[in-house]
């Protein structure tokens, strides 16, 4: 407990899935953490939940594909809690479609939302993290960095390019701030089931990618959440510039 004792986290895409399990599990270890989300009503439940836990969070409604959303955040953490030391970009969306088919709308939404709102955040964030003598970011990426999927080049381009951004920032900011990726498979989330619907039978389909996996199951938020703490914290102190696979064992040959 307490492994973020006194510091201020950012969490994108914090009022679901994988970004809800990093922003409850920071705040239990003592991070004030400020979300964003589309959402205002779950936004505001995930940050009465922490509230009520002892913790404590701020919520930022807007789109973080736009630049004045990721401004409103880093404002907010200074603002409401004295500075901002840890971000978890970790908003994403599918971005579904193959090249013959899909809108260009949707390669142009895909890497605002997964790429663009990344360096955004960091871009504005940066400097308060200094001022306040550095800290830690670990973005959320995706095994599709690896590998393909049927039907997903914006998400895949979006997801590939992350890496490379990554270590090129973590030269860039070290030696004060260390930058870090977390690589994801598939992980029992809301947005996992969006990408399911596109199969006759949705469970049927999610069931088989759990049974590729060598160790037999879907990712949990507390998998990840449990990684990106570990990558915040001080625990990770000499560790920047890295991408850690976490995915079951799918990389490993698994699927």
């Amino acid at each position: 407990m307490d492994k973020l004792k006194n510091k201020v986290a950012i969490v994108t895409g914090g009022t679901s899935g994988m970004g809800r399990g990093i922003a409850e599990l920071f705040a239990a270890e003592g991070a004030c953490v400020v979300i964003s989300g589309r959402d205002e009503a779950r936004g505001n439940e995930v940050v009465d939940g922490i509230v009520a836990r002892g913790g404590a969070a701020a919520f930022v409604a807007g789109d973080i594909a736009e630049v004045e959303t990721n401004q409103r955040l880093v404002d907010t953490a200074v603002q409401r809690f004295g500075g901002v030391q840890i971000l978890v970009p970790n908003a994403g969306i599918l971005g579904i479609g193959g090249v013959l088919e899909a809108p260009l709308e949707v390669w142009k939404r895909t890497i605002d939302v997964n790429l663009n709102a990344v360096y955004y955040l960091i871009k504005l964030a940066a400097p308060a993290m200094l001022k306040g003598g550095g800290g830690s970011i670990v973005v959320n990426g995706s095994i599709a960095a690896y590998k393909g999927f049927p039907n997903h080049p914006a998400y895949c381009a979006s997801k590939g390019a992350l890496i490379p951004l990554v270590r090129q920032l973590a030269l860039d900011l070290a030696p004060t701030i260390r930058v870090n990726i977390l690589c994801p498979g598939q992980v029992d989330t809301p947005l996992l089931w969006d990408s399911a619907k596109a199969f006759p039978d949705p469970e049927k389909a999610v069931q088989a990618v759990a049974d590729r996996m060598p160790l037999k199951r879907l990712g949990t938020p507390e998998d990840i959440a449990k990684a990106a703490l570990f990558l915040a914290s001080d625990d990770a102190s000499w560790i920047t510039g890295a991408a850690l696979t976490i995915d079951g064992g799918i990389m490993a040959g698994g699927g």
